[in-house]
């Protein structure tokens, strides 16, 4: 380029500058604003109506359910209200389960007995696997089988969209696409499947964004874990308090979300968004059989099983390492040791830790872990419902604080071992799959040294 062509390119960018910055408002909306403008003027012209009739029933609905003054707390009352329904449906048949479940565990041990069965093979077929896989079922499928279905109707409504159309402007103002909505919606359902979806966004930039940031919304896996610490430290008898709760925990999540999407589009991912029309599809009468048929088939089933694949051989190996011993104490409690000082920096301790480390397989299997962690000789407790986790805890002197910690752990901490691999599926890179392991671990650590500390200076530790 000569020096009058690059003198004439400067111009140009300096009379573009100008007349950017005397423009109210951001330009892409004035070109899109236009754009509409334009289209109805065209239509108004060439379109001859008999007579001028009302707005349609569905216009007047999306004037309330997209409006800026009731739209957001629409949004947050159906999502409270689905966590409501949850969590108060869930307790009943999560004590009949986990009842049926742990009878049948004792007719195992009397077949295995009478089968002469040597007691490392009782112990880790009865005691660790199925222990685990009733632990799994008992209390994680009863709110998995209840919430997706409720998520479902509203997506079949044509209700998601308008939550995606609410909150564009917020990843707008991250500097990320607003398609990462659509996207964190499907993250509720299961974290590979949100990485995959954000395959809809055009820009390689944004993209990454998304991918690197569904980590934050709580997947199917995380749910039971949330739910359970909601039940137990914050909304004990209370379900409306336990719904307010999690309802908080998933706010919050979408928070880091769009913190984190502003960060990295400032520095390693740095760009302007691009652009982003949102067609709202119309509202549909939801087919309710159908959708609640689909969504126990596609999502509650496929929990089921993953949980169940994981679980399983998950419990027999922490069942080996709890019976395992070297100088005198298990594998597993030495584990725990081990991870003992840097759990208690950030308000939990080494047995949280080893539950997590080994809950990398899948996220449902956390608790059921944890709780064979504690008793230490690789069989978990009865659960019977909630109350049971309550005292099992709670005798290993958890607090709420500790509640706290580990619900901010539960949600912002890595992501599984399928979301990991399918983050490296899509973008076939180390780089960025190491760092959708990396960058949520780092601000779970940095959340919960900051709630640890926090709570221990206001005395509210226990």
């Amino acid at each position: 380029m000569s020096r009058l062509d690059t003198e004439s390119f400067g111009d140009i960018v300096e009379a573009a500058r100008k007349a950017r910055s005397a423009l109210q408002g951001d330009v892409r909306d004035l070109v899109v604003t236009r754009i509409y403008e334009v289209a109805e003027g065209i239509c108004r012209r060439t379109v001859r109506r008999p007579t001028q009739a009302p707005p349609a029933w569905d216009t007047r609905l999306d004037d309330i359910v997209t409006s800026r003054l009731l739209g957001y707390p629409l949004m947050l009352a159906l999502l409270g209200v689905v966590f409501w329904i949850t969590l108060v449906a869930a307790n009943v048949p999560s004590k009949w389960l986990g009842a049926a479940l742990f009878s049948c565990q004792d007719r195992l041990l009397i077949l295995f007995t009478r089968a002469g069965a040597p007691a490392w093979l009782t112990g880790i077929t009865v005691m660790g696997a199925y222990r685990a896989l009733a632990w799994v079922v008992s209390v994680m499928l009863p709110p998995v089988v209840i919430f997706f279905p409720c998520f479902a109707l509203l997506e079949d409504l044509g209700y998601l969209p308008r939550v995606a159309f609410n909150l564009d402007a917020f990843f707008r103002g991250a500097g990320a696409h607003g398609k990462q909505a659509l996207t964190m919606c499907m993250g509720f359902g299961c974290n590979a499947a949100g990485v995959v979806s954000c395959r809809i966004i055009e820009s390689p930039r944004e993209r990454i964004i998304a991918v690197l940031t569904n980590n934050f919304v709580p997947c199917n896996g995380r749910f039971p874990t949330l739910v359970a610490m909601s039940s137990v430290f914050f909304g004990a008898g209370l379900q409306g308090a336990a719904a307010l709760s999690l309802l908080a925990t998933v706010l919050l999540g979408v928070a880091v979300t769009l913190a984190v999407s502003w960060v990295l589009s400032r520095t390693t991912l740095r760009g302007v968004p691009s652009f982003f029309v949102l067609e709202l599809p119309p509202y549909r009468k939801p087919q309710v059989v159908r959708v609640i048929i689909r969504a126990l088939l596609d999502r509650a089933l496929f929990v089921l099983v993953r949980a169940a694949s994981v679980a399983a051989p998950v419990g027999a190996l922490t069942w080996v390492l709890a019976n395992s011993t070297l100088r005198g104490a298990s594998l597993l409690t030495r584990l725990a040791a081990a991870l003992e000082p840097f759990g208690r920096v950030i308000g939990l301790d080494g047995h949280v830790m080893t539950a997590f480390l080994l809950g990398l397989p899948a996220n449902e299997i956390v608790i059921p872990v944890l709780a064979m962690a504690y008793t230490g000789a690789g069989a978990m407790v009865d659960p019977g419902g909630l109350d049971a986790l309550r005292q099992l805890v709670t005798a290993h002197g958890w607090t709420p604080l500790t509640g706290v910690c580990l619900t901010l752990f539960s949600l912002l901490h890595y992501p599984c071992a399928t979301t990991l691999w399918t983050i490296w599926h899509e973008t076939r890179s180390a780089k960025w799959t190491a760092l959708g392991a990396l960058l949520p671990l780092t601000v779970a650590c940095a959340a919960c040294f900051l709630a640890s500390s926090l709570g221990k200076l206001l005395g509210i530790a226990g």
